[in-house]
């Protein structure tokens, strides 16, 4: 049986695609916050999210995925990437893939053809997440205030992915670069989470930059 069997494109035409917070029309609050924010906020939207499982025990499996993403596997814990591709650790089996809007249908075609044969699964989530990219020097604390996993340099160093509750909700905080953390948002929670950013950072004066 092929392993291309119900592969489709999911993405709408050009023009009909929506992210999660569409309706907050983040792209018109860009460049008006305050001059010196100590939190600013960038909703990395429509980009591509596809959840892996297999076995990392098999060797063969992660040459495949590792040749294909052009990424390695990441361990426990652990976010990897490169340029607009990243690779998450959810599970001992599971990992979060995110590309480049446009190319996830393209990157899952040829990961079902480099692993015919072998048991594993592959889903496209584009539509049921979003990014949201934080950075500034009161980042920490709006996180600190937001959730109670240490999120302290010494415990959450770069390169570090962990999922988490965050205010009344659940999501998945990446520390992606020194001074740039990232949230993976669920569509269901994405309003409450922007509300609560919104409130959260008020005191630290929040700005929206343009994806």
């Amino acid at each position: 049986m092929s392993n291309l069997i119900n592969v489709f494109p999911q993405r709408p035409a050009a023009g009909r695609a929506e992210s999660p917070l569409y309706h907050a029309d983040l792209a018109s609050l860009a460049g008006k916050g305050p001059a010196n924010p100590g939190v600013t906020l960038c909703e990395l939207s429509l980009l591509g999210h596809l959840v892996l499982r297999g076995d990392a025990g098999d060797s063969q499996f992660v040459s495949a995925v590792e040749q294909v993403l052009g990424l390695r596997l990441p361990q426990p814990l652990q976010l990897v990437s490169a340029g607009e591709r990243s690779a998450q650790w959810l599970a001992p089996d599971e990992w979060l893939l995110i590309v480049a809007g446009g190319t996830e249908f393209e990157l899952e075609q040829e990961l079902r053809a480099a692993l015919s044969g072998q048991h594993v699964s592959l889903v496209n989530v584009s539509g049921g997440q979003t990014l949201l990219e934080l950075r500034g020097p009161k980042v920490p604390e709006l996180l600190m205030k937001s959730t109670s996993y240490d999120v302290h340099p010494d415990n959450f160093p770069v390169g570090k992915a962990v999922g988490s509750h965050f205010a009344k909700s659940q999501l998945f905080i990446r520390h992606s670069a020194e001074d740039t953390w990232q949230l993976v948002v669920r569509r269901s929670f994405a309003d409450y989470i922007w509300l609560w950013l919104q409130d959260a950072s008020a005191e630290y004066g929040l700005a929206i930059a343009a994806h």
